[in-house]
């Protein structure tokens, strides 16, 4: 591959893409919210060459039955996806380089949408989770516009929404075919490559009781003691697939890599009455050694498998909100071992081992049926944290490896 001074024009605007994701942390695009965000990116992808369009979301995406649903209905009128290409001149392979503009509140941080530099630092909201990314992969399509490069596969850069929500916004880019030869999609991994990523879902089990006075309790069936031998037995379940995916390849780092959690429990409303209804919510963590369906099935089971006839004839079981798929491709996929190659010239020690953690990965990888790898600067202990920061440092490194890659990829 020729020789290109690829570092040197990363320095050299790294200080536009430091400005860029101020700007981008200045948009307070929680979802539903990101519209500012999307016509930001689109206008400074366009100064680094790109060709960019605003794909639209369909109002019907509520009906794919890979959607995930918020808490409160998000309507889709008006909102889109950033799509900015830079095209092939043959028939080279491609790639997607996609992240995602959406982020979660602020909370209790009041400066959270006012960014700050500190040295290498630049401190807010979305700063690593996932607005630096997107500084990033803009940064890789500004050098590529330096070089003039003129490459065989397309390069095309993707700035989604709704991701924090399960991934709303990526799924309505793959049903509209926005496809490539491969995928990179950009997280927090600390410049690591991960082939593979842990799914998560969320679970809501409601619970009907039988409700009496309290002075008569032996004849009623509290919703909350039944709700309580739920949680027993959802926890036996975790010590089971916490066994089943000991040691399993690309996740043997990771002291707890698969879990069982119980975040919301809802029950009864009077002191002094047997409950007569309870709400449990929470999620499993799990590794590619299970589908999310049989996830879905194994839940049931445990429930089910309860010594409660009361409790079997008396509960609802859904899946209404996220759920992510495990995922993983092979760890000497061509796309895994040519990014390596490329962070290795970029003088990262860039390791690769599976990602405890969901992403819109899996999407790309499952839905989209194309092998995809995350990787991007930053630290996920960052994400959602308050004093969220990355270091510009890093978003420069990641920016090199991935000209490299497509340099290599797409040639």
């Amino acid at each position: 591959m020729k020789a290109y001074n690829i570092e040197a024009l990363a320095k050299q605007h790294l200080d536009e893409s430091r400005e860029f994701l101020k700007e981008l942390i200045r948009c307070e695009s929680t979802p539903g919210c990101e519209s500012e965000a999307v016509a930001l990116s689109r206008d400074w992808f366009a100064r680094a060459g790109c060709e960019c369009e605003l794909p639209e979301i369909p109002s019907d995406i509520i009906r794919d039955p890979e959607y995930s649903f918020a808490d409160e209905p998000i309507t889709y009128e008006g909102r889109a996806n950033l799509v900015a290409r830079r095209r092939g001149h043959a028939r080279g392979r491609s790639v997607i380089l996609q992240s995602h503009l959406d982020v979660v509140p602020g909370g209790d941080w009041k400066e959270a949408f006012t960014p700050m530099d500190e040295e290498d630092f630049v401190i807010g909201r979305g700063a690593v989770d996932a607005k630096g990314q997107v500084a990033a992969i803009w940064l890789a399509m500004k050098i590529l516009d330096d070089l003039g490069v003129s490459l065989a596969g397309e390069v095309q850069a993707q700035a989604v929404v709704e991701e924090e929500l399960g991934g709303n916004g990526a799924l309505a880019l793959i049903r509209q075919g926005y496809k490539a030869d491969a995928a990179i999609v950009f997280e927090s991994t600390g410049l690591n490559i991960h082939p593979a990523n842990r799914g998560a879902i969320w679970f809501r089990i409601e619970i009907e009781g039988l409700p009496t006075h309290m002075g008569r309790k032996h004849e009623g069936i509290s919703a909350i003691d039944l709700a309580v031998k739920v949680i027993q037995a959802l926890y036996d379940y975790e010590k089971k697939i916490v066994a089943d995916s000991a040691n399993y390849p690309g996740f043997e780092r990771y002291a707890c890599p698969v879990q069982v959690n119980v975040g919301v429990l809802r029950g009864g409303s009077w002191p002094s009455q047997v409950a007569a209804d309870a709400v449990l919510e929470g999620g499993v963590g799990f590794l590619p050694n299970r589908s999310m369906e049989q996830v879905k099935h194994e839940i049931e089971e445990v429930i089910e498998a309860i010594d409660d006839e009361w409790l079997r004839t008396h509960y609802k079981l859904t899946f209404p909100k996220l759920h992510n798929d495990a995922y993983e491709i092979p760890y000497d996929h061509p796309v895994v071992t040519t990014l390596q190659k490329a962070a290795a010239d970029s003088g990262l020690n860039s390791e690769v081992f599976g990602w405890n953690v969901s992403c819109d990965a899996r999407l790309y990888a499952k839905v989209g049926g194309m092998p995809t790898v995350v990787f991007g600067p930053g630290s996920v202990s960052e994400a959602h944290a308050r004093g969220e920061k990355i270091a510009m440092s890093d978003i420069a490194k990641a920016a090199e490896a991935t000209v490299r890659f497509i340099l290599d990829w797409c040639r």
